[in-house]
């Protein structure tokens, strides 16, 4: 099995070849590649970064831009008929994992 440990917007994400992940928006359409890997495990084989794997790329393709799960925040103070809600909904990124490329 060939797994791969990336960093994408500041996140660390485990992904495989044929993945679909939601991440945090990325400004990119179409193709897109991620240059920092951080493990890589290809059957017993295991490369580890220091931080990252030099020579190791991930190749993803750009699905769809979408908004996540609305999220309610509530502000509140006791006796004072004090109430406060907003929401927020965070713009995503769908992508699909399309190749994991180490260069020996």
């Amino acid at each position: 099995m060939k797994y791969a440990v990336v960093d994408i917007a500041g996140k660390q994400y485990k992904i495989e070849e044929g993945q679909e992940l939601i991440v945090d928006r990325l400004e990119a359409d179409g193709k897109t590649v991620f240059d920092k890997v951080l493990l890589v495990v290809d059957g017993d084989k295991a490369e580890v970064g220091s931080p990252e794997v030099s020579g190791a790329k991930v190749e993803a393709e750009v699905l769809e831009n979408l908004k996540g799960e609305k999220i309610r925040v509530l502000k509140y103070k006791a006796k004072s008929r004090y109430r406060k809600v907003r929401g927020f909904r965070a713009s995503q990124t769908k992508i699909k994992i399309t190749k994991i490329k180490l260069v020996s």
